[in-house]
């Protein structure tokens, strides 16, 4: 599919998904974003650690579909380091940046995703349209991360293919589960700075 089919297929997922399940969940499929939404003070911590239990399962069990679909292949499949869809970095991972390029990429880029969502969701968001401005921004975000991370900015991302690529992505697996939600965080604090009188969500 290549770059831009790879960050359309997961931008227009969030799309689709925020529209279908935000009246439910507010479509709650990230740790690092339910982290952020609850530093902004906008969900409770009970909520907040059931919909992380949910997106575990969740992301485990995706996983686990995709690895059945292609070790299902006839003509045999070789998994390899970082199979899956693993998220990594260093030699022999795409285009081998270092470990502090990787960091501060997922860290600054999950900022960034908090802030628009934390600002289109707002009661001076325009709502209607918040579904589209997070997913268009998560395109943008894998055309920039893909090429150094593979993208996760969502810790359940990552844990989900790790555990059944093992090697080298369970032995990175830490730094795309801490990098997403310190940038979550992050990202709060700027949205609470910036929209200090419009701290009541929408």
């Amino acid at each position: 599919m290549g770059l831009l089919g790879i960050s359309l297929a997961f931008g227009l997922s969030v799309v689709v998904f925020a529209y279908a399940i935000g009246g439910i969940s507010g479509c709650h499929i990230n740790p690092a974003v339910t982290i952020g939404v609850l530093a902004a003070g906008r969900i409770s911590a009970r909520d907040a650690i059931v919909y992380i239990a949910a997106q575990v399962i969740g992301a485990i069990l995706g996983a686990f579909v995709l690895k059945t679909i292609l070790t299902g292949q006839t003509n045999g499949f070789n998994a390899g380091e970082w199979a899956f869809g693993s998220n990594g970095w260093g030699k022999g991972y795409q285009n081998e940046f270092n470990m502090m390029s990787a960091f501060i990429t997922e860290a600054v880029l999950t900022a960034v995703f908090l802030f628009v969502i934390l600002a289109t969701t707002s009661k001076v968001g325009n709502g209607t349209m918040a579904g589209l401005a997070i997913g268009l921004t998560l395109v943008l975000i894998h055309m920039v991360a893909i090429p150094i991370t593979g993208t996760s900015v969502n810790p359940a991302r990552s844990l989900g293919p790790a555990i059944f690529a093992g090697g080298e992505a369970i032995s990175q697996l830490w730094l795309f589960l801490v990098a997403p939600i310190v940038g979550g965080v992050i990202g709060s604090v700027l949205w609470r700075v910036t929209y200090s009188e419009n701290k009541v969500a929408a």
